[in-house]
């Protein structure tokens, strides 16, 4: 029995109330609540002795004679992306629907010098022949340096899907390196060369690559809390990336295991960079780095560089005890489609997924201010009913605002430009924007208290809901309470998923329009639609119809 299988936890079923029509339309709803008092946190210090531990080392670690294989969490990961066939008609189309909209995104990333300042050789000029080609950009550059292009200009505004649980993270961030390796691949071969056998990837490759990285990203994150012991969702881009990027390569499964071995043993990133005192852009290229690495170690294999069996369960030394507690991994459930069917997209506003809901009871509320003749200057106080992970991520009520990624990732100065201009934009982050000098959106973002609710906890965690409830009880100079508003599921969750579509692809128009031409928007517009002849279509020749001689964005 697999390490997942014995890890199995049975998912319960989705509960009436959420199936009725009118649930699944909205599933908003305004109600009078009393806030909860705030939960109170205790904290206890531990000491050890580091030398006592590394003198218990020689006898915790079992004699080579002793070792055994790999360990069971790898080769599970190896033979999912090796053996199991994908078959979900949901998954391909969700897929289809996530890679247009993070092309999109990565677009709309070229927009900001800070992005595009990283982006192109690492040498002035160097173009590789029959290289990566970066979509935006007259850029032609080796896969690793390409994925991390591509990787970059994804994640750069926070806007593409996202997978939220025990660990959090942007499944489509593989993307990076899943296109970057296609496409080098396609073209060397169509130039004569015989990687992975010769073979030419079809858009439809792309799409089932992207569908197993979703999956081994968010298995992983499911039960398995990386933030908690300080380490960034990155590490999940990582071992997910170099997995199917293996399996690109024509490596062999046990190829594979070491591939992944290895991507756990690499360094991985702190989530300094996403918090007070250091928040800063690095948070924007992490994945770009995750993919960059993913695909250097899976060429290193290629070479035959071994792999380390039991990186993760190895005592004293392994994953796991130096980096996670001494705790194993939990599972629950076995590798298949799961998380692209249920992946969330990011649909109305480019702020960090725990706030969308938020932002959209603001939005609510802004108009229903307005339909009284109020506006945003007559708040006395907010109330926020939220769920855990805001609170620990997003809850900034007094922190001065620094930067872009301080704003993106502050729940309260989302909520308070939405309650001040009616709408939240990738400019409204921007220092010295409209927004970012608002004196009444940075004293609102001070009026403004997040209380957790266990109950919005709990359905955050239940695998048949997982939704990311947030509720705003407005108090207005006046007296005057306004009843709550809740949006328990963003629009882009599973449960209205078809309500956003039209919206998904508005979005992408938005997003391709500053680059091209209307006739090649149109295009892609309408083979976006079109699934079989997408699907069918060579990689590099789609990659084309991205591809510009000249930007006014680099």
């Amino acid at each position: 029995m697999s390490a997942v299988q014995r890890g199995i936890r049975q998912a319960s079923k989705l509960p009436q109330r959420l199936c009725r029509p009118s649930a699944l339309r909205t599933l908003t709803r305004s109600t009078t609540v009393a806030p909860r008092a705030a939960p109170v946190f205790c904290h206890t210090r531990n000491t050890f002795s580091t030398m006592a531990s590394l003198q218990s080392a020689a006898a915790a670690t079992p004699p080579p004679s002793e070792s055994k294989g790999y360990d069971p969490e790898i080769k599970d990961i190896a033979d999912y992306v090796h053996n199991k066939p994908i078959d979900s008609d949901l998954a391909f189309d969700t897929a289809r629907w996530v890679f247009l909209d993070t092309l999109g995104c990565g677009l709309e990333g070229l927009r900001f010098k800070e992005c595009t300042k990283l982006l192109g050789p690492i040498v002035e000029g160097t173009v590789v022949p029959n290289g990566t080609k970066v979509p935006g950009t007259p850029f032609q550059l080796d896969p690793v340096n390409g994925a991390f292009n591509i990787g970059a200009m994804i994640r750069w505004l926070d806007y593409n899907d996202c997978w939220l649980a025990a660990e959090w993270g942007h499944p489509s961030d593989n993307l990076g390196a899943i296109l970057a390796v296609a496409d080098w691949i396609t073209r060397t071969n169509k130039a004569g060369g015989n990687l992975a056998g010769g073979k030419t990837f079809t858009v439809r490759d792309v799409l089932e690559a992207m569908i197993k990285a979703h999956e081994i990203q968010g298995c992983l994150a499911l039960l398995n809390s990386f933030n908690k012991v300080g380490l960034d969702h990155v590490v999940l881009v990582k071992v997910a990336s170099t997995a199917v990027v293996s399996k690109m390569l024509g490596l062999s499964e046990q190829q594979t295991a070491d591939a992944v071995t290895q991507a756990w043993v690499d360094g991985q990133s702190l989530r300094t960079y996403r918090h007070t005192p250091n928040t800063m852009s690095r948070k924007s290229w992490a994945a770009g780095d995750a993919c960059q690495r993913a695909v250097n170690l899976a060429l290193k294999v290629l070479k035959g560089e071994k792999g380390v069996p039991t990186v993760l369960s190895a005592p004293v030394w392994g994953f796991y005890d130096v980096l996670f507690k001494g705790k194993k991994f939990e599972f629950q459930r076995p590798y298949g489609s799961y998380v692209m069917e249920n992946v969330l997209f990011k649909v109305s506003y480019p702020a960090e997924f725990h706030s969308q809901t938020a932002v959209e009871a603001s939005q609510k509320i802004y108009h229903q201010l307005k339909a009284m003749g109020k506006s945003a200057a007559d708040i006395k106080g907010i109330t926020c009913r939220t769920h855990e992970a805001c609170v620990r991520i997003i809850d900034k009520q007094f922190k001065p605002m620094d930067n872009f990624a301080d704003r993106d990732h502050c729940i309260q100065y989302m909520c308070s430009v939405m309650l001040v201009f009616g709408r939240l934009t990738t400019g409204d982050y921007t220092d010295g924007s409209e927004a970012a000098t608002s004196p009444l959106v940075e004293s609102l973002r001070k009026k403004i208290k997040c209380v957790e609710d266990p109950k919005f906890t709990q359905d955050y965690h239940d695998p048949a809901l997982r939704t990311i409830s947030n509720g705003l009880t407005v108090e207005l100079s006046d007296g005057t309470v306004l009843g709550e508003v809740v949006v328990e599921a963003p629009l882009g969750h599973r449960l209205r998923r078809e309500e956003a579509k039209p919206e998904i692809l508005a979005k992408y128009k938005r997003h391709l329009e500053p680059h091209y031409s209307a006739d090649r928007v149109k295009q892609l517009l309408e083979l976006g639609q079109d699934p079989k002849k997408l699907e069918a279509m060579s990689v590099d020749e789609y990659v084309d119809l991205y591809t510009v001689k000249d930007s006014k964005f680099i």
